[in-house]
């Protein structure tokens, strides 16, 4: 397995829509960047580059190409997973918090969990979304994102029968192991042979019909 960790930052600006893990959300200002400044999926990309220490996410999309310009960051993350794919990996979880003043995180938490689900191929139960104010951090202005990813080796047939009898208890291997020994050890019953005619004693010479 392999841990990932991605953080990022971008400043609130007005006349900018604003999209936080894949999701819009009304507010008056969005979030200001090369694409469109989707902050949690770009930490995301990051923890998934990170994980397989493949470098960071403006090695493969730097703000200075111009093709990236208001880019969906969905395709940076969907990047990122082909070659969590192509390392034999998958995600097993992933964490996230956000830090930023407005807006609450909270009525968007499930639409966002959703997305990054989909883009990661897990179950929603497997992605956290949490949120938090920047209290004293004087960061209003700005949204943080922090992401950590789990990957797992994908198992193959042989590393899913081991995995299949590790989580045999003991107690039973060894039951069933003193049964086989127990039918293997035990004497077969063996049949007493059929006594020939000669040991006992009886003739085998026909006997002469009689005369009438």
């Amino acid at each position: 397995m392999r841990v990932g960790y991605g953080w990022d930052s971008h400043e609130f600006k007005r006349g900018v829509p604003l999209r936080i893990g894949g999701v819009g959300i009304a507010h008056p200002k969005g979030l200001a960047g090369h694409s469109d400044g989707d902050v949690l999926l770009h930490a995301l990309t990051d923890a998934l580059l990170g994980a397989l220490a493949a470098g960071d996410i403006g090695s493969y999309f730097p703000p200075s190409d111009a093709q990236w310009k208001g880019a969906n960051s969905a395709l940076f993350v969907q990047a990122a997973m082909g070659q969590v794919r192509r390392e034999g990996y998958s995600v097993a979880n992933v964490d996230s918090t956000l830090i930023l003043a407005a807006p609450k995180i909270g009525p968007h938490a499930a639409r966002i969990q959703g997305r990054i689900a989909q883009l990661l191929d897990v179950d929603p139960t497997a992605v956290g979304v949490k949120a938090k104010t920047p209290e004293g951090l004087g960061t209003d202005n700005a949204a943080i994102a922090h992401v950590v990813v789990l990957l797992v080796k994908k198992a193959g047939k042989r590393s899913r029968k081991i995995a299949v009898a590790e989580v045999v208890p003991q107690p039973v291997i060894d039951s069933v192991a003193e049964k086989l020994v127990e039918s293997v050890a035990e004497p077969t019953p063996s049949r007493k042979p059929a006594k020939s005619l000669a040991a006992s004693g009886a003739s085998t010479r026909p006997k002469p019909a009689r005369r009438r």
